[in-house]
Parts: C-alpha cells; sequence; structure tokens
C-alpha cells in the first residue's frame, strides 16, 4: 500500500479493533473482549458485568476499545460482529442526536449512555472505518475478541 509523502512508516498511524461483547441469557452475565492492534503491538483487553444484555456488551467493548486509545489517532479501523452496532453508528445515530437521544417513534434510545460514550470516543480520533465480519466464521481476530468476551462473563459471575 503506498503513503501518502511525509507519511510515517506504513500502518504506524492506524489502530486497528477486533471486538465481541457475549451474554449467557439475554439479560444476564456478560462480557466484552477487544483485540487492539497498531503496527506490531497488540493488546487484549476484556471486562464483564454480572447482569446485562448482549447489545451493552458489544457497544461497551467498542467503547472500552476507543478509550484505550492514550492519544487520538487519524485512522482507526473497527471491526465487529454486531450489526446493532454498526447500524448504529453509521446509519440510526445521526438522527438520534438531531431527535434529542429518541427514536424516530419518539421513545428514548436504548442504551442511550453507552451510544453517547461511543460517540464521544468516536469524536476523539480522526476518521473511524467501522467493518463487519462474520461471527463464529473462523476469522482470527474475531475468535479471538470473542474468547476475551467468555472470559469477561465468566470472571464477572465470580
Amino acid at each position: 500500500m503506498s503513503q501518502p509523502a511525509g507519511a510515517d512508516e506504513p500502518d504506524q498511524k492506524r489502530v486497528e479493533l477486533f471486538t465481541d461483547g457475549a451474554c449467557s441469557g439475554n439479560p444476564g452475565p456478560g462480557g466484552w473482549g477487544v483485540v487492539l492492534r497498531y503496527g506490531d503491538h497488540e493488546r487484549e483487553l476484556h471486562g464483564g458485568e454480572r447482569a446485562t444484555t448482549n447489545n451493552k456488551m458489544e457497544l461497551t467493548a467498542v467503547i472500552e476499545g476507543l478509550a484505550a486509545l492514550t492519544r487520538p489517532m487519524p485512522h482507526v479501523r473497527v471491526f465487529s460482529d454486531s450489526t446493532y452496532v454498526l447500524k448504529g453508528i453509521s446509519e440510526w445515530m445521526k438522527g438520534w442526536k438531531r431527535n434529542g437521544w429518541k427514536t424516530s417513534a419518539k421513545q428514548p434510545v436504548k442504551n442511550a449512555e453507552l451510544w453517547q460514550r461511543l460517540d464521544a470516543e468516536v469524536q476523539r480520533h480522526g476518521e473511524v472505518e467501522w467493518n463487519w465480519v462474520k461471527g463464529h466464521s473462523g476469522h482470527p481476530e474475531n475468535e479471538r475478541a470473542d474468547k476475551l468476551a467468555c472470559k469477561g462473563r465468566d470472571e464477572s459471575r465470580s
């Protein structure tokens, strides 16, 4: 891949986040996991809650991954198997914000506090690119994020 004149080493300004959420029961104990990649460096993050939903854990994974970045990045690629997260950020959020965090049916947006946190994290960075991956299909980083989410879920039970 060619770089613009004056650019740093290839991909040194690009961060990739591979995220996943898990829940046993919905609601139930849940967890989130993130594989964060910056150049040759990788970091794994996970956490969980005793009583939550899968959608909350999917959102939390992306929020925690972006929050872990210690400085604004010019380009972040987020990979998620959650159509809820991807449609929310790319299709629905603009309308929710315009409508005061209400849906088109004038109902409060579910998980609005998480969507607002996600919006704030996204605003810290340059371009955030959203990518869907099919869950449980052998995608290596998605499988790792899933294992981390399950670890967070299991730890939240104790």
